[in-house]
């Protein structure tokens, strides 16, 4: 398909758009007065935010400069392949495990002085394994279609966060005090990868203790994008964002509780699900969710560059409740029903959305409605408007720890105070940003006030809403965050930006990141989420597999083969 076939004009589009807004809008709005004060006071609280940020961006601006450095040239075949393909190509033996870990293994180390993703790696060890591989597949015990059956994924090389447990392999979660900790088994999800014959090769930077969404830390320092060295790759899985979009790892996965396998994957064009809640086990992630419902947010997910590699990542990780996705029910895209939403409605202290990333959602509704003759219709939920406030209130559990005890390893409290000013010493061991969000923490509605009842009411309320909107065949095309990938540090300035994909945690519903190809204006990558209903994951998969064929998808590096 052509790019003058497959987009329309943005005149077009726009008119289109407008068409869309008066004739098939959904308003769901809840009744409320303001006093014209407040509403006075909101708009300059609102213009104030959008000239700070602007200002913001100019200082970026001069300290970076327009354009960092970008990822090196594949010149490689392998790399370009989806993990699905190398499993297939290996049971052939059209390739063996050991060329294709050679080959990924030989990229890591390419790219990661530039990027510095990979914080350790297991290669002597994977290289056994990929011979053993090997040498069950020539030995003829299984055919084919039993390997195919039984180790889908055997012989394929796989990376993962550091926070997931590898056994043997830094265990650290971006905390100091953990640098030297090493995991003593693997995480369940971990151990059901390799059970079904994937071979762990590299470890992946986070953001300290995992709950910030710019990769950086004290122990491994800071990832850079692999389109442009001078902006973030999101957290906190955002280093496994990183090795996926420079082709340095087959697949991988990830955990998120606020966004932590969306951002990363939007930031670096590859796809990432974060799955309906209780399904994938949490288990060997550190930290933990100290109570049930904390555990009903977090989530671990594939992240992957190829759209046919989320179903069979999903359904091995969701082990025993595999059977509750229904994954291998064919999927109609057309007789989906579809919605979009363009922004949160503006949220207080929230970036816009970016004309970019509106433009994308125009371009997928116009081929949804376009190619594939179904209806689209716009909806508006106004309690997305107050999503990082529902989100930081949920997050508050009855153990009395906050973010100030995660950032002492789960053993003790932090002396936030005394640890900013030992920062301003360059003597302290946590990150500014780990600091600040201590306080933040500490500001936020507190668990049993009646302040965190509100908005524990709030969010059932928008969770009840979406799920009559959705149904059992609804999806919900929404904006993974409101900007492209940021300068380094820049998320301190907008450190709400998140909660567009916060709020998917706290409601449970399942939700995957799909890249669009296209670069956008700054020359970054461009993408949205689809949101369906409880344990209707298969459709955003299935959205997913459709926009890939329509975009493009990953947005591969310069290819020199």
């Amino acid at each position: 398909m052509t790019e003058t076939n497959a987009f329309t004009t943005n005149n077009e589009r726009r008119k289109r758009s407008s068409s869309r807004r008066s004739s098939t809008s959904r308003s769901h709005r809840t009744p409320s007065r303001r006093k014209g004060g407040s509403s006075f006071l909101r708009i300059m609280e609102d213009v104030f935010f959008r000239l700070y940020t602007m200002f913001a961006r100019f200082i970026f601006k001069l300290v970076y400069g327009v354009k960092g450095q970008s990822m090196p040239a594949i010149t490689d075949p392998i790399l370009l392949e989806s993990a699905t393909s190398l499993a297939k190509k290996i049971r052939r033996q059209e390739l063996t495990s050991v060329q294709v870990l050679e080959s990924f293994f030989r990229r890591a180390k390419e790219v990661n002085p530039l990027l510095n993703c990979m914080v350790d790696e297991r290669f002597d060890d994977a290289m056994k394994e990929a011979k053993e591989a090997d040498e069950l597949i020539k030995s003829g015990k299984f055919t084919e279609e039993e390997l195919a059956e039984k180790l889908p994924f055997l012989g394929v090389p796989i990376s993962t966060k550091d926070c997931i447990a590898v056994k043997g392999m830094l265990h650290t979660s971006g905390l100091y005090e953990r640098r030297n900790h090493r995991a003593s088994e693997d995480a369940d999800t971990i151990a059901l990868m390799r059970k079904a014959g994937a071979i762990p090769f590299a470890l992946t930077n986070v953001s300290e203790v995992c709950m910030w969404w710019e990769s950086n830390n004290t122990v491994h320092g800071r990832t850079r994008n692999p389109y442009d060295t001078n902006r973030i790759v999101g957290g906190s899985s955002g280093g496994e964002g990183c090795i996926q979009g420079a082709a340095a790892s087959p697949f991988g996965l990830g955990s998120d509780i606020g966004g932590s396998i969306r951002m990363p994957a939007y930031f670096n064009g590859i796809f990432g699900h974060k799955p309906s809640k209780f399904v994938v086990s949490n288990m060997g992630q550190f930290p933990l969710p100290v109570s049930e419902e904390q555990n009903s947010f977090l989530g671990v997910g594939p992240m992957v560059r190829h759209a046919e590699d989320l179903k069979p990542v999903l359904k091995i990780i969701a082990g025993e409740k595999a059977p509750l996705l229904k994954l291998d029910e064919t999927v109609d895209v057309q007789k989906l029903k579809f919605f979009y939403q363009e922004t949160d409605g503006g949220s207080r202290l929230v970036s816009p959305v970016d004309e970019d990333i509106i433009d994308g959602i125009h371009r997928i509704v116009d081929h949804l409605q376009m190619k594939l003759k179904v209806p689209v219709e716009q909806v508006q939920l106004p309690l997305f408007k107050q999503s990082a406030t529902i989100w930081f209130a949920n997050m508050k559990d009855d153990s009395g720890h906050g973010f100030d005890y995660q950032l002492g390893n789960c053993k003790r409290t932090i002396n936030t105070k005394l640890e900013l000013v030992k920062w301003l010493f360059r003597s302290s061991k946590h990150t500014l940003i780990g600091l600040f969000t201590a306080l933040l923490d500490k500001s936020q509605p507190q668990h049993g006030s009646s302040k965190y009842y509100h908005l524990v009411k709030k969010r059932d309320a928008l969770r009840e809403e979406l799920q009559q909107l959705l149904g059992e065949n609804g999806v919900l095309i929404y904006p993974t965050h409101p900007t492209v990938a940021p300068y380094h540090n820049e998320p301190i300035v907008r450190p709400l930006n998140f909660s567009y994909t916060a709020i998917i945690n706290v409601l449970g519903f399942p939700a995957t990141t799909i890249p669009l190809g296209k670069l956008g204006s700054e020359g970054l990558p461009l993408g949205v989420q689809v949101i369906a209903n409880f344990n209707q994951d298969r459709l955003c998969l299935a959205v997913a597999e459709e926009l890939e064929k329509a975009f493009g998808g990953w947005a591969r590096p310069e290819i020199r083969i």
